[in-house]
């Protein structure tokens, strides 16, 4: 869950508290607990990146490298496992892996022997994949939001789309940082920090936030501490980190993935995505998780079977001939970032895109309530039907609550809980409120996509993804950087694809393609047509701060 989305709607005072920028980040030996906090000084060239063997590696590229027999499964789990054990928790404190898993090496040998014996699962056997900590893996490692309240928690059985990996012979690495419960605890939180895995770094710019909340996925794929990972998204949380760390990152249509064992915000909006380093990784991947699953319904209608291959959609010249919209207002956003994305719309006309001007965040804006009050009632819901089956100490959000206040020098010693317990205060799926909001977020929002799309014979909307990563600031929480265009497609539920669009001082900032339901194949290939004419991934320095 992206906050920032809220802070940009400025429609709830307890949510607008913290619009006002500092002017520069401040120094993290001036807060509390700077040293567990990632407060220890930084220094630019920490990390030469070009020398680590795996260096912006695809996955076709892994792929290759294990069937000419110069790496294996297993030495690519110890590269990158050597990899975050140098950048995790020393040198820079990117703090992005919140846990590795011990039998990574096993699973490795396994899937070694099966190449061996001449069985080769496909383009994910044998490749390393790091897993948000909101998805439940059913082994050694611990499934916790990032919360103290479920440390210890080990789930039952993997999620669903973790049995898909596992079946397409991925290994699973081990588990990233994020905001704690998704970044839907408090107005004044500060992305990728959570009581379990303290703040994950920008590897850009180290005092700079990771977004969120798929925080440490992010930083994890663009410091390649991993080739692919999967975030989750309710608004924002797979895009905008992505966007923050040069990478592509694609918000699936609900309901595309299953989201069974996942600890959920909201039933509407919820969903898993890929993040990675290039598009086709994350057309490889996307593939991968796909699949029908009986204990989670699709939400949306689709008439269409769902593709086997995403990477088929893959082609440069697929720009020619299409209509986009461009969202207006981010024409004028702020000036380095509104040339940036006028730079990337004539890469698109230069490929053969019509480009259409359209006004969807002013249809959109007004919805912020309404969506703020449904993930609110469903988070609650959600909650406590997952605490209640998970075998964790804490069984329902109240007991979290509870658990919060009883251990509040380690759980809040930065920002507090109030969303947590404004979800507790709701009163069921049966509350007319939570009825009205529902209708008026998903209806309003689907009826404003919907219409511009059909009205201009658009193939895809065409936005900012959000600006550039603003300081990590403990003292006043997030702030907003002055653009963001998560909001449409997680309110109607919609696909959301975000590709690297360049940089302003260092820091990445992403362009959107946002379509129809179903249409990720649509959106991959438009995005990896701009991606092969632009080339705008960026490589991490891990810089102490901006550079002007």
């Amino acid at each position: 869950m992206d906050r920032r989305h809220f802070l940009n709607h400025g429609t709830r005072a307890a949510l607008t508290v913290a619009l006002i920028p500092v002017a520069a980040c401040q120094s993290t030996a001036d807060k509390p607990n700077a040293e567990t906090d990632g407060g220890a000084q930084a220094t630019a060239g920490a990390t030469n990146t070009d020398s680590f063997a795996l260096h912006e590696a695809t996955v076709s590229e892994l792929q290759d490298r294990m069937a000419k027999g110069t790496e294996t499964a297993r030495s690519l789990c110890e590269k990158y496992l050597d990899r975050i054990k140098a950048l995790n928790e020393q040198g820079p404190m990117l703090r992005a892996v919140i846990e590795t898993n011990p039998d990574a090496l096993a699973i490795a040998d396994k899937l070694d022997q099966e190449r061996k014996a001449g069985k080769v699962r496909g383009p994910l056997h044998g490749i390393p994949v790091l897993i948000k900590d909101n998805i439940d893996s059913g082994d050694q490692m611990m499934t916790t939001a990032g919360s103290l309240a479920l440390l210890g928690h080990k789930a039952k059985q993997d999620a669903f789309i973790v049995q898909k990996l596992r079946a397409a012979g991925a290994v699973l690495l081990g588990k990233t940082n994020l905001s704690e419960w998704a970044n839907f605890r408090s107005t004044r939180s500060v992305s990728g920090w959570s009581s379990r895995g303290h703040q994950s770094r920008n590897s850009y710019v180290l005092d700079r936030s990771t977004s969120g909340s798929s925080s440490g996925s992010g930083v994890a794929v663009a410091a390649n501490l991993c080739a692919i990972a999967i975030g989750t998204e309710t608004d924002g949380s797979v895009v905008s980190p992505a966007s923050c760390s040069s990478l592509v990152g694609l918000k699936p249509t609900v309901g595309l993935l299953s989201r069974s064992g996942i600890i959920p915000i909201s039933s509407t909006q919820d969903t898993a995505g890929p993040m990675a380093r290039t598009v086709r990784d994350a057309a490889i991947l996307l593939g991968a998780l796909t699949g029908p699953d009986p204990a989670d319904p699709a939400k949306l209608p689709n008439s269409s079977p769902v593709p086997a291959d995403y990477t088929t959609f893959l082609k440069a010249d697929a720009l020619t001939g299409q209509r986009l919209g461009v969202e207006k207002a981010h024409l004028n956003g702020p000036p380095a970032v509104a040339a940036l994305f006028k730079e990337a719309i004539a890469v698109l006309k230069a490929k053969g895109a019509t480009i259409v001007e359209v006004d969807l965040v002013k249809k959109t804006n007004p919805l912020g309530d309404a969506e703020f009050d449904v993930l609110l009632y469903e988070f609650k819901e959600g909650v406590n039907k997952y605490l209640a089956t998970a075998g964790a100490e804490v069984r329902n959000l109240a007991d979290v609550i509870a658990f919060n206040n009883a251990h509040a020098a380690e759980t809040m010693p930065f920002f507090g809980q109030e969303i947590l317990i404004d979800a507790e205060k709701t009163d069921g799926l049966n509350s007319a409120k939570y009825k009205a909001a529902v209708q008026k977020s998903v209806s309003e929002s689907r009826k404003a996509l919907d219409g511009i799309l059909r009205d201009n014979k658009l193939t895809a909307i065409v936005g900012i993804t959000n600006g550039p990563a603003w300081c990590i600031d403990w003292v006043n929480g997030d702030y907003s950087t002055g653009v963001s265009f998560s909001s449409p497609a997680a309110m109607a539920g919609y696909p959301h694809l975000t590709v690297p669009m360049g940089a302003v001082l260092g820091l990445p900032v992403g362009i959107s393609f946002v379509g129809p339901a179903y249409q990720e194949g649509q959106l991959l290939a438009l995005g990896y047509a701009y991606e092969q004419a632009s080339k705008k991934r960026v490589v991490p320095k891990m810089l102490p701060t901006v550079v002007a």
